[in-house]
């Protein structure tokens, strides 16, 4: 009778542990095993900056080794094609904007979404063909919502229109200083995006394209690839200031 139910409680435990472990940890807190580097001006797989590597057990983008940014914008793709999904992790910003970094740089990043493989990229391209989840830090004294829409090469659809405008802001609260910022999304496919931070939702769109007039998608066009955006690769960004990313959990979606 004993042994029955320890092996009774030995298997509902396992159903506990398959439940809870549906968020899984996709980065290690340790390397960047599984991350895949591409910066503006060099090929696939090179860093020669070190703009991106792990400190303290978070994913760290730092401008060290630049004297100079020009423009030479940074992304760490997980290297998995994912359509349904929720994605969620911590992020902040730190420190100083690295020289001549551009002023809307400013504590500026952001999680790409439904993005082009990075092999896919021109070397000089400046950002992946994505959506763009826009990461904004405030300055101290102005509203600056963050978990906002940028579409390089892309439109999405609002409340049922398609939107033009290449950045579109939430309706998040400004997140000043350094502190950590809790980020979630939910993809399913390009019908539903949802953008919420810190357990408010601040976004809901969907509807996401290929913009035929922009000259990176135009190429991915003309090389077969889907005008609508149901599934990619997403990344983190580096855009001239340094910021943290960490507890990066994934839980996969059924159709």
């Amino acid at each position: 009778m004993i042994r029955t139910s320890l092996t009774v409680g030995l298997f509902l435990a396992s159903l506990t542990s398959v439940t809870d472990d549906s968020w899984e940890s996709i980065f290690n807190g340790k390397d960047l095993s599984g991350w895949t580097v591409k910066i503006k001006g060099s090929k696939v797989g090179e860093d020669p900056y070190q703009t991106f590597s792990v400190q303290g057990g978070a994913i760290t983008v730092t401008y060290d080794n630049y004297t100079l940014f020009k423009n030479r914008f940074g992304h760490l793709f997980f290297m998995e094609n994912l359509s349904h999904y929720k994605l969620k992790l911590d992020y902040r910003f730190t420190g100083d904007q690295v020289k001549d970094g551009e002023g809307w740089a400013y504590r500026n990043s952001g999680v790409m979404l439904h993005g082009q493989h990075p092999e896919s990229m021109a070397v000089d391209q400046d950002f992946p063909v994505s959506v763009e989840v826009q990461l904004l830090g405030g300055n101290g004294k102005d509203n600056r919502s963050t978990a906002n829409i940028c579409t390089p090469g892309t439109h999405v659809e609002i409340e049922g229109k398609l939107e033009k405008n290449h950045c579109i802001n939430s309706t998040s609260k400004t997140y000043h200083g350094d502190q950590w910022v809790h980020l979630e999304l939910e993809v399913k496919g390009g019908k539903v995006i949802r953008h919420s931070i810190n357990g408010d939702k601040v976004f809901d769109y969907g509807g996401a394209v290929l913009d035929s007039t922009d000259p990176d998608a135009k190429r991915l066009i003309e090389n077969g690839f889907p005008l609508s955006l149901s599934t990619g690769y997403f990344s983190l960004q580096s855009e001239s200031h340094p910021v943290q990313f960490k507890n990066i959990f994934l839980k996969r979606l059924d159709k």
